[in-house]
């Protein structure tokens, strides 16, 4: 994977995806405090979609580099900007349905799907490895949810919200895939805009229909939702840039921590039995398809250096 990334530079591309993951966990508290105090799904996404669009706009202008907004991939973006829509509503339904750390839980699954979207898009043939991954993580969400679906007595866990979970996971996966190609052309400035610029104006259409009055600090929660999606935007495509995904989608399980933490400090629920066993599943199935790309990538470049002194 490594030799699809833009500018390799893994610690930088680490270290933002922690910022973003605790940034991120942030913004899904907001999300949930929010939608509890009476703002929608749809014009939750409006906002967050319209404060970003904003923010980049005006710190471009300022430093001087709107033409870094410049491409000749619109088709691209806008095929991302429909995933990507589609993918916010299911990410913040998932953590309306759900209690935060359940929610984040199944949002690790991300990596087990790239497993499987390569096998059926790319034609790879993952080796025992990631298959045992694949198995380990599912073995993991089966743990998670199976309140859900009967499978036991526990927490009641919303079958609903446990579906879209999964299907969040799925999206991020793809939305992944395709940032990663816009990131061979395009800058992260340019990635953001024009996904905000795509849905921002369809977002719109629909606010008539959903906007209802708010007190000033349910519209201050609102900002502040925003202005933390604005810069987990910017946090997850810049670590794309510099990392590859296979790698940096492991720093995301930290998030697991912040939304634990949110859950007891916030919405006073203490994590069920199921997550404390499922969870490590799941991350342990990210840990070792993070583990196995970085030894691929190893041997990659040993041959490719191997090839070059050979034809030397």
């Amino acid at each position: 994977m490594d030799g699809s990334v833009a500018r390799p530079r893994p610690f930088l591309a680490l270290g933002i995806r922690l910022a973003a993951a605790a940034t991120l966990a942030t913004m899904s508290m907001l999300v949930k405090v929010t939608e509890a105090r009476g703002a929608s799904l749809t014009e939750l996404v409006f906002w967050r979609q319209l404060i970003t669009l904003v923010c980049i706009t005006g710190l471009l202008a300022a430093w001087g580099r709107l033409s870094d907004l410049k491409t000749k991939r619109l088709r691209a973006h806008g095929n991302r900007a429909i995933m990507g829509i589609t993918g916010m509503f299911l990410v913040y339904g998932a953590v309306v349905l759900l209690p935060l750390a359940e929610a984040s839980a199944l949002g690790f699954t991300s990596p087990l799907f790239a497993v499987l979207l390569g096998v059926i898009l790319f034609k790879e043939k993952p080796g025992k490895y990631r298959w045992g991954a694949v198995a380990l993580g599912f073995a993991g969400v089966l743990v998670l949810t199976q309140p859900a679906f009967g499978l036991g007595a526990g927490t009641g866990i919303d079958p609903l919200g446990a579906a879209v979970g999964l299907f969040a996971a799925l999206w991020v996966a793809i939305i992944s895939m395709q940032i990663q190609d816009l990131n061979k052309t395009e800058s992260p400035w340019s990635i953001v805009f024009w996904f905000t610029a795509f849905t921002t104006p369809l977002m719109a259409l629909a606010l008539p229909f959903v906007f209802v009055p708010h007190d000033p600090v349910t519209w201050g929660l609102i900002l502040a939702m925003g202005l933390c999606g604005a810069l987990a935007q910017m946090l997850l495509t810049a670590s794309l840039r510099f990392g590859s995904a296979g790698v940096i989608l492991l720093m995301d399980y930290t998030g697991l921590l912040w939304a634990t933490f949110y859950g007891w400090s916030v919405f006073e629920r203490t994590p069920p039995s199921s997550l404390w066993f499922g969870a490590p599943l799941i991350v342990a199935a990210g840990a070792l398809i993070a583990w196995r790309e970085r030894r691929l990538a190893a041997e990659r470049r040993i041959k490719r250096q191997e090839l070059e002194r050979i034809a030397r």
